[in-house]
């Protein structure tokens, strides 16, 4: 059977699409493998949400092309959230590449490689307990989709463009897959979704993600359970009671965005500095051990240095455990487009080095306070340029975003990978915590 390679690009959500292409692909005999060149068929699932993203998936397209012209014989797909904005100029652009496919038919990447035809979604694909998915990262834990589409107005975003209106998933489908996860080996599940705080509105449930996670709470055999990417108004009372239970990861992922009531107007956001820095003092005092990641936008337009002296005083003040910073990147019809983008980029490039270096600061306080302590890690695997030492996660601590923590294996590999295991911190840096297994 034919070698087939998928190269996915950008946030969790794309993986989880990759992770259910390669499903069906394996489903139909093909054989994947990791290596372009070596391919037969190659797919890029691409990103297409800000400037960065898109200049990664055009690399991705010259490097196809590339391919392409050494090797006529090979299939080149290109997909996802790229393809979907800007197909009909990318056609144009980029005339080597086989097969052009949007957001809406990823289950159907095995009859578009195939040339078969196939009735065309009207909706952004959004998989559910049936579908095979081929799960890319280690195998203690996985990101589980909840929904897709987002129904907010955000001046700045392209994703409701992109990918249309908010659709939750049915309840029992999450919760059957969650099941098949676990008897897996899976220990974590995280949550994702462009707003996981929103899950259940468009079906007329109030108070959906709670819903859900009470139910996730009875699956036995999964010991964390994080939410990712929240929508500060959306997050309840009745959430901050139930992510007091031990499973669920006292761990919130709130993209405020800025600070400045001016800039958040232009954003079509509403929580200022006031009401933000009230409710994390609320969310602390409930859930005493919270982590709190958030995203910032530095450079959107209007903001002069009064508007960006907020910004650094509410990241003073916050004390997020966990901060990302993205530069603003005009985006073709949003509704901020009409503003231009104004700031040059040598001045967005210095407030995010700002930024960060104030997280820093606040960042190394944070982890110098886990010296000595004794907390449950879940153990990853190892180094990869160093296969006696192990990498893992505390429960405060994202996939793929936050720090790590390293330890010794101490001859244990085996016993200990793919396990929850007590760890005694006994060293720290900006990012990341050292430690040894606990005897």
């Amino acid at each position: 059977m034919k070698k087939v390679a998928l190269m996915s690009f950008g946030c969790a959500k794309n993986l989880v699409d990759s992770e259910v292409m390669l499903g069906y692909l394996d489903r139909a005999g093909y054989t994947l493998i990791s290596s372009p060149e070596e391919a037969d068929i190659l797919i890029l699932n691409t990103c297409g949400f800000i400037e960065p993203a898109k200049e990664e998936a055009r690399n991705a397209l010259i490097e196809a092309t590339n391919l392409k012209r050494k090797n006529k014989e090979k299939i080149a797909v290109a997909v996802g959230c790229y393809v979907e904005r800007y197909k009909d100029s990318l056609v144009e652009k980029y005339p080597e590449i086989d097969v052009w496919l949007g957001v809406k038919d990823f289950d159907k990447i095995v009859q578009v490689i195939e040339g078969k035809p196939f009735n065309k979604s009207k909706n952004c694909f959004l998989y559910d307990h049936t579908s095979p998915r081929l799960i890319q990262t280690p195998p203690v834990w996985t990101y589980v989709k909840i929904s897709e589409g987002c129904s907010h107005e955000c001046s700045f975003c392209a994703i409701p463009l992109i990918k249309g209106p908010y659709r939750s998933r049915p309840i029992s489908s999450i919760l059957q897959e969650v099941e098949e996860l676990s008897l897996r080996g899976v220990k974590e599940i995280n949550l994702i979704s462009q707003d996981t705080t929103f899950f259940g509105r468009d079906q007329g449930l109030e108070d959906g993600l709670s819903h859900l996670l009470r139910q996730l709470l009875k699956v036995k055999k999964i010991d964390w359970i994080r939410i990712l990417y929240g929508y500060p108004e959306e997050i309840s009372d009745s959430l901050l009671e139930i992510m007091q239970e031990e499973k669920i990861c006292s761990y919130l992922d709130i993209p405020f965005q800025h600070s400045n009531p001016q800039i958040l107007k232009k954003m079509k956001r509403g929580m200022d500095m006031r009401r933000a820095l009230k409710f994390i003092q609320k969310i602390r005092k409930k859930l005493p051990d919270a982590t709190l990641r958030t995203s910032l936008v530095v450079g959107f337009p209007g903001e002069g240095k009064r508007e960006f002296t907020d910004l650094k005083k509410f990241v003073h003040e916050a004390k997020f455990n966990h901060l990302g910073v993205f530069t603003y990147s005009k985006e073709d019809g949003t509704a901020c487009s009409s503003l231009g983008d104004p700031v040059k980029e040598s001045v967005k490039r210095k407030r995010k080095e700002k930024i960060m270096e104030i997280q820093m600061e606040i960042s190394q306080k944070n982890n110098k306070k886990y010296l000595n302590k004794h907390i449950d890690v879940l153990i990853e695997g190892t180094l990869k340029e160093n296969s006696n030492i192990l990498i893992g996660r505390g429960k405060f601590q994202a996939p793929e975003v936050d720090g790590k923590i390293l330890m010794e294996t101490n001859g244990k590999l085996s016993e200990v990978v793919n396990t929850i295991q007590m760890v005694e911190i006994t060293g720290w840096d900006v990012y990341d915590l050292y430690g040894k297994l606990s005897q």
